[in-house]
């Protein structure tokens, strides 16, 4: 079983953490069965990127990024080291702590502009 913490780039959200996480299951997964919106535009199946979130603690415990994967991390809005894909971080057998941020998914509303860093 895993615990695993969600944080959030996204102002005023706070941080929450989910115990006894079963493992085969991606992290997407996890998001979704606990209320946690993670865009998923291709409906999971590693054919668009917006399901980016980055795994900060716990990378040993999830299935390596594939070919495909990487390519559809490499369109994503500001890839890291530790980018990933959601619906690709399968959760292997065992049990650990795992620590992920989403990035901000607040859609840009008409006239506002980006702030890059």
């Amino acid at each position: 079983m895993y615990m695993i913490t969600f944080n959030f780039e996204q102002k005023a959200v706070s941080s929450v953490t989910f115990t006894n996480v079963k493992p085969a299951q991606s992290l997407l997964e996890v998001a979704l069965a606990n209320k946690i919106h993670l865009h998923h535009d291709c409906g999971g199946v590693c054919a668009c990127s917006t399901c980016h979130l980055y795994v900060e603690k716990g990378d040993d415990y999830l299935e390596g990024p594939g070919r495909r994967e990487k390519d559809y991390i490499g369109r994503a809005a500001d890839p890291r080291l530790n980018s990933r894909l959601g619906c690709q971080c399968i959760l292997q057998d065992g049990r650990g702590k795992l620590i992920v941020t989403l990035p901000d998914q607040t859609p840009l509303r008409e006239g506002s502009t980006l702030n890059f860093k």
